[in-house]
């Protein structure tokens, strides 16, 4: 059994405002960018190069152990990370052999902390810590004790360690409150034993952070006021774990809170929690975001059929495809039993759905229809990816467990531009602000952006 660790992560529609700190066209403000779309409006470049600089623009070492994204409002970049007081190492496994199931033993108290970069050299600029400890769930090997992406909606952050607590800063790392939201208990519903560890990320709209918790021990959707962190409303769910960050979309009828899951992927109406729409039986390891584009909502998860689903905004009811039916139900616009995604969130790119999956098989759909463009192999090499893909509008790029980065040409033909190399695991996904791509890597932040060398001129 594989380790389903979330570092694909939420989809939120956020109203920004601006201040001299909020939001332009190079903030990526929570996972994968505005509305967890993961495409950037720059063009960062395609190539570059450790050894000799090349467009490599700065590097700095992270402390501890953390799969969570790094997010940028304004010229900082905000991170979080789990530092262990035992040692400088803990252990991760990264590939095929990272994924038995197995939890990491992990002794002594660790920290989680907040830090805050410059965007333009990596210096730090501040580190807070947030909460110490000994962690109160474990982790799985491959897995790390802070998955979670913080947002932002440019006057607070927002970080979610999972059972150590809901954290709300200024922009500055002051904390503004603080949250408990209980014991979460995240593993395989079929080994309870087990524990993997949590990793779905908040989101904030219209003022509100939303959290999704569906746990072994419990299940629910909490919607909180981000100014004093009071629960505005709760919204009860009966599913398995789930390690999918939920998506909030405009719509007509109003805004939608959409959440992906194994018994109850729905959509709920996020004014009154009303559930508006339901499916059930796709994989039984729900990790990808929803997406919305285009006028439908894209939900795929798997851990075995890896099925995906086009769902309309205004679909009501019980949307669960019938085996043998001669039509789908009204508002399921179109349904694929195969190709979708375990572990990492698709993009969508134009009028194209591009779903690699952990395996490094890389399908390609119209998403109006559905219809297959092409399938293949991402990249040179095989790897493992826990990483969701970004892209510009020409290019996209792949992130395996190895460190390779692959880039892929948008468009109806697969043309693999260019295969670079950081030489560290990558388990985080990448962010794009304007012509920089920011990746983390398991040891430090990694700028690629245009240098002034002779090999780019």
């Amino acid at each position: 059994m594989r380790l389903p660790i979330c570092l694909v992560l939420g989809l939120a529609i956020t109203q920004f405002l601006l201040t001299d700190r909020s939001f332009s066209q190079e903030t990526w403000p929570q996972f994968r960018g505005k509305n967890a779309a993961g495409v950037g409006d720059g063009n960062p470049p395609i190539e570059w190069d450790l050894e000799s600089g090349k467009n490599v623009q700065w590097r700095t070492a992270i402390e501890g152990l953390a799969h969570s994204s790094p997010i940028v409002v304004g010229k900082r970049i905000y991170l979080t990370t789990a530092i262990s007081e035992k040692t400088d190492e803990p252990s991760l496994d990264t590939g095929w052999l990272g994924g038995t199931g197995k939890s990491a033993d992990d002794e002594g108290n660790w920290q989680w902390q907040m830090w805050c970069l410059d965007l333009d050299t990596g210096k730090k600029l501040w580190a807070k810590n947030l909460v110490e400890g000994e962690p109160k769930r474990k982790r799985h090997l491959k897995a790390s004790h802070a998955n979670c992406t913080p947002a932002s909606d440019g006057k607070h952050i927002v970080a979610f360690f999972a059972s150590e607590g809901l954290f709300c800063l200024d922009m500055d790392g002051n904390q503004v409150w603080k949250k408990d939201l209980g014991d979460l208990h995240s593993g395989p519903y079929n080994a309870k034993k087990l524990e993997w560890g949590f990793a779905s990320s908040p989101i904030i709209y219209d003022g509100k952070v939303i959290v999704q918790c569906d746990c072994l021990n419990t299940g629910f959707v909490s919607i909180l006021d981000v100014k004093d962190g009071k629960e505005v409303r709760r919204i009860e769910r009966n599913d398995v774990a789930t390690w999918s960050t939920p998506a909030v979309i405009e719509t007509e009828n109003g805004p939608q809170l959409v959440c992906n899951g194994y018994k109850q992927m729905a959509g709920y109406d996020f004014k009154t929690g009303d559930q508006l729409w339901t499916l059930s039986g796709g994989g039984d390891v729900p990790v990808p975001t929803p997406l919305f584009a285009n006028g439908l909502i894209v939900i795929t998860n798997g851990h075995g059929r890896s099925p995906t689903y086009a769902i309309t905004p205004n679909a009501k009811g019980d949307l669960t495809p019938k085996k043998d039916a001669e039509s789908l139900p009204e508002g399921l616009v179109w349904f694929q039993p195969r190709d979708g995604s375990y572990m990492p969130t698709p993009i969508i790119v134009g009028d194209q759905l591009y779903t690699c999956n952990d395996n490094g098989v890389l399908t390609v759909r119209n998403l109006k229809t559905g219809e297959k463009v092409y399938k293949t192999r991402v990249g040179k090499s095989s790897g493992t990816f826990s990483a969701s893909a970004v892209a510009t509008k020409k290019q996209i790029y792949f992130s395996d467990e190895k460190g390779k980065v692959k880039v892929v040409k948008t468009g109806d033909d697969y043309e693999l531009l260019a295969e670079n190399d950081l030489e560290e695991p990558i388990m985080a996904t990448p962010a794009i602000v304007g012509d920089r791509l920011l990746i983390r890597t398991t040891k430090r932040l990694v700028c690629i952006g245009r240098t002034k060398s002779p090999e780019n001129d």
